[in-house]
């Protein structure tokens, strides 16, 4: 089907960092183990040359929020995280408050340094702990242990107004006695924001090769319970499938994505969503460093880029937007797909019989029961 879009949506920039200090066994990121020395300069000059080629595709659009990502982008000094932040701003127009978000690992960390990310023009930061346990930080593969991740979490609070702390869960061997302590040691700190993720075993991936004995789905789902009570007794409320936050602190620049809102992705790797009054088209970037680098430099960051069919869309919107508590707004899916509602009518009456939303003249809304089978959900829209 044809796209016919009257406005635009909300548009966010993704910047990629790809290395880490090493590839956990469970991640299928395009990430990179470091080697000794990192060309932080060279990269950053293939970012902005990047950043430039891309200009013309989003001229004149405000840019909502800035997520840099991984990779680990807390290897970066503050001094190239400073260069990187005002390079962004000296090449596009952010909105007043605009959220800039890093990620940091607690295997990164050094005292003072994520107050130099402050000072750096960075508003938010999400603190990649996944466990306070050490021996569950071990079985995933991760280089911190639970002194440096409680370390971390503090200087972070410290630091910024706005933080978030990445938990896992469903971990080799993990026990619902054990993720307990976890949850009750993140929530000491008080959080503004949490994320909790569930361990999944992804193709092409060190687990995927040698998978380790997981928690069973029933102990996984009193997890998820667990997880659930908890986190509303302390104040966080469940706005995304895995995402808890105290009012005001919602991760903007997620909420743009499942609200399927546009957003440039530069960097090794990037991926990225664009909207044009007559299309939607998805781009891809170089994904080794090297290879990116010298293509960037040489005007040719991107690897791919193809158009999303209008019989596509429809399943892009869903598979987003029924990750949110708040579901969507009917208008919201005809503004940003082009396509009319009868396309999706039949699989939401398929999943309001099953009792996995909720709907009224406005608004469509996953219910508890769609929460726990989003999957199933979602496919319905397949």
């Amino acid at each position: 089907g044809a796209v016919s879009l009257g406005a635009l949506p909300p548009l966010s920039l993704y910047v990629h960092l790809p290395w880490c200090l090493k590839k956990c066994p469970y991640c299928d990121f395009n990430s990179h183990e470091k080697s000794s020395h990192l060309d932080e300069p060279r990269y950053l000059d293939a970012l902005f040359a990047e950043l430039e080629s891309a200009l013309p595709q989003v001229w004149g659009r405000r840019v909502i929020s800035v997520f840099i990502g991984g990779g680990t982008p807390s290897l970066f000094s503050p001094e190239s995280i400073e260069r990187l932040v005002a390079g962004v701003r000296a090449r596009l127009p952010l909105e007043p408050g605009c959220e800039i978000t890093l990620e940091a690992n607690p295997g990164t960390f050094e005292r003072e340094r994520f107050r130099a990310y402050r000072a750096a023009g960075v508003t938010r930061l999400s603190v990649g702990v996944q466990s306070f346990d050490d021996h569950h930080l071990t079985a995933i593969g991760r280089v911190h242990d639970s002194l440096q991740a409680r370390a971390a979490v503090q200087e972070a609070s410290e630091a910024f107004d706005t933080f978030n702390i990445d938990l896992m869960y469903a971990l080799p061997g993990q026990t619902l006695a054990q993720l307990q302590a976890d949850l009750d040691t993140a929530l000491a700190f008080a959080p503004p924001h949490l994320s909790i993720y569930h361990l999944t075993i992804e193709p092409n991936t060190a687990f995927a090769q040698s998978p380790p004995s997981l928690p069973d789905a029933d102990l996984a789902s009193d997890m998820l319970d667990m997880i659930a009570s908890r986190t509303a007794s302390s104040g966080l409320a469940r706005y995304e499938v895995s995402a808890f936050a105290r009012s005001g602190h919602r991760c903007m620049h997620n909420l743009n994505y499942w609200r399927f809102g546009d957003y440039l992705g530069i960097g090794a790797g990037a991926h990225g969503k664009l909207s044009f009054p007559d299309r939607v088209v998805r781009q891809v970037r170089w994904r080794e460093p090297a290879m990116y680098m010298d293509k960037a430099l040489g005007g040719q960051a991107m690897s791919n880029e193809h158009s999303i069919g209008g019989a596509e869309l429809p399943f892009e919107f869903m598979l987003n937007a029924l990750r949110l508590a708040e579901g969507f707004e009917l208008s919201r899916f005809a503004e940003r797909t082009g396509q009319p509602l009868t396309s999706i009518e039949p699989a939401l009456a398929r999943a309001e019989q099953r009792g996995l939303i909720a709907r009224d003249a406005s608004r469509v809304r996953p219910t508890t029961l769609g929460f726990d089978f989003l999957s199933d959900l979602q496919a319905l829209f397949l």
